[in-house]
């Protein structure tokens, strides 16, 4: 394996915290919740597939989420990793059109399995019944509240799922004795349907409805409601930002991380724009083209409605790196904003301290799904798709942010593992520290982790987990220093992971 330089920084130990009950049933708002013991990571208590609304099926298609309704009981393990067991598991993944197999050239032996993981060209069941979450917490009996986070997956708005070793939460619950949540939420045109007179981002709804649930319920598994932090990847990590604004007097959480993106990092549509595309699905099945189409798209099959929405073509202006998707967020000025330059630079957003980076080499990934579109950009291009994408937004509001007087860190990750590496140049692509937080290289790729590696997941693990214990403190308190836009941190034992500045971007962002 190849070592290039840095990456991270960040926590301290606080107390661990314990689950406040003696068995494996918990009782919440909807009613009890039977968990069981992780098969991997024994100590470990995981809920999977935990309803927190309605399900978004018939007449509540489209709609904002409901309130859960809830059973007697629920027994909470229908989450199967198909790499850890043979059974097949009924988890039910929210409907998007599966990705196909890219032979790239040049690709490792491990690619497949990481591509099925990442880029979820998997077997798993699909539904509108989906809108659950997943929660795993270590039994540590006599201790305090433990702190939260929640996770949001990338997949461009268009597809994702909880449901992959990806984001198999054990090993860092174990780790760090912290709870850690996933959530399944809408996507495509079912999360973010853009209808005239209706909440266009019910998908980041969905979220919130989530983080709610979490908070009236968390107690009972042990977790502090007061110590919730929310983090992201892709457009997950932008989805945390977007919160940030849409949510700033009430975020409910008490710190963001965000993994690649920002609201400055990918377009959104317009509502002229989100109409428009709204207006071609439904004339498409054959439900009009004007006015109050809404009763008809309710009754048309998922399959049909994501068989349409194929059909209907990406905005022309599409960027060859990374082509925005038909049905993703839209302006709304509730949830999306058109203006976010002038927010940021005016403070309006969530006052809660931020830890937020991306990767060396975000185009690594990206160069291989646009392989598969038939698009080859020149290296000069990629660069510039790394920094106007990534580097530059994370700085800008990571600039804002300190700014504003807001606790801010912000990370670039270098690592380029044997066991996680796509080709011979993908170098620390987009969504690999996803890795390093989550501890599953090893279960995604089939291959054995090496020693340093090892050593920087518990590195990364113990330093996310103090800022979850502690958004406000813990990373200072473990010698991690807050960004500075000017400056750039040197010292050798920030190897992997490096805070540093985009100098491209300096005469920009301090303007």
């Amino acid at each position: 394996m190849q070592i290039p330089t840095p990456i991270l920084f960040l926590g301290f130990l606080s107390p661990t915290i314990a689950l406040a009950h003696s068995n494996l049933t918990v009782d919440t708002s909807n009613g009890l919740i039977a968990g069981h013991f992780s098969s991997s990571h024994p100590g470990v208590i995981e809920y999977l597939g935990v309803p927190y609304a309605q399900p978004p099926v018939g007449e509540l298609r489209f709609e904002a989420p409901r309130p859960y309704q809830g059973e007697d009981e629920y027994i909470a393990d229908n989450f199967v990793r198909p790499i850890l067991h043979s059974q097949i598991g009924s988890f039910i993944d929210c409907p998007y059109t599966k990705s196909s197999p890219v032979d790239y050239p040049g690709k490792t032996p491990q690619f497949d399995r990481i591509w099925s993981a990442v880029a979820l060209h998997s077997n798993n069941t699909q539904s509108e019944d989906c809108l659950t979450l997943n929660i795993w917490t270590k039994q540590s009996p006599g201790k305090l509240r433990k702190p939260v986070l929640v996770h949001f997956y990338g997949g461009r708005f268009t597809t994702g799922t909880t449901n992959t070793p990806f984001y198999y939460g054990a090993d860092l619950a174990d780790s760090e004795d912290i709870i850690v949540v996933t959530v399944n939420f809408r996507m495509n045109v079912f999360g973010f349907p853009g209808i005239p007179g209706l909440p266009p981002n019910v998908g980041l709804l969905d979220q919130r409805r989530a983080v709610e649930w979490i908070r009236d319920n968390i107690l009972v598994f042990g977790g502090d409601p007061q110590r919730i932090v929310i983090s992201g990847q892709s457009s997950g990590s932008a989805a945390v930002d977007y919160w940030s604004y849409a949510y700033a007097q009430n975020p409910i959480a008490a710190g963001l991380i965000s993994h690649s993106g920002t609201v400055l990092s990918f377009p959104v549509n317009s509502r002229e724009l989100s109409t428009q595309h709204w207006y071609n699905l439904s004339s498409l099945l054959g439900c009009g083209s004007w006015g109050d189409v809404l009763p008809c798209m309710k009754k048309q099959s998922v399959s049909a409605i994501l068989a349409a929405a194929a059909r209907i073509p990406a905005p022309p202006d599409s960027s060859g790196a990374r082509r925005p998707p038909v049905f993703q967020p839209t302006v709304d000025d509730v949830t999306i904003f058109d203006d976010y330059e002038r927010r940021s630079r005016n403070g309006q957003f969530a006052h809660v301290p931020y830890l937020l980076g991306h990767t060396d080499n975000e185009a690594g990934f990206y160069k291989v799904t646009a392989y598969a579109q038939g698009t080859n950009l020149t290296d000069a291009e990629w660069n510039t798709f790394n920094v106007e994408t990534f580097a530059c937004p994370t700085a800008k509001e990571a600039t804002n942010r300190i700014r504003a007087g807001v606790l801010t860190w912000r990370f670039r990750y270098f690592a380029d593992w044997n066991n996680t590496r796509l080709y011979p140049t993908s170098g620390a692509y987009h969504g690999v520290d996803m890795h390093m937080v989550f501890g599953n290289s090893e279960l995604v790729s089939g291959l054995p982790e090496s020693a340093p590696q090892k050593q920087l997941k518990r590195t990364v693990q113990h330093a996310w987990a103090t800022f979850v214990r502690d958004p406000s403190r813990g990373l200072t308190e473990l010698g991690w220093p807050q960004f500075n836009p000017g400056g750039r941190i040197t010292k050798p034992h920030y190897r992997f992971i490096q805070m540093l500045f985009y100098s491209s971007c300096l005469a920009e962002i301090l303007d």
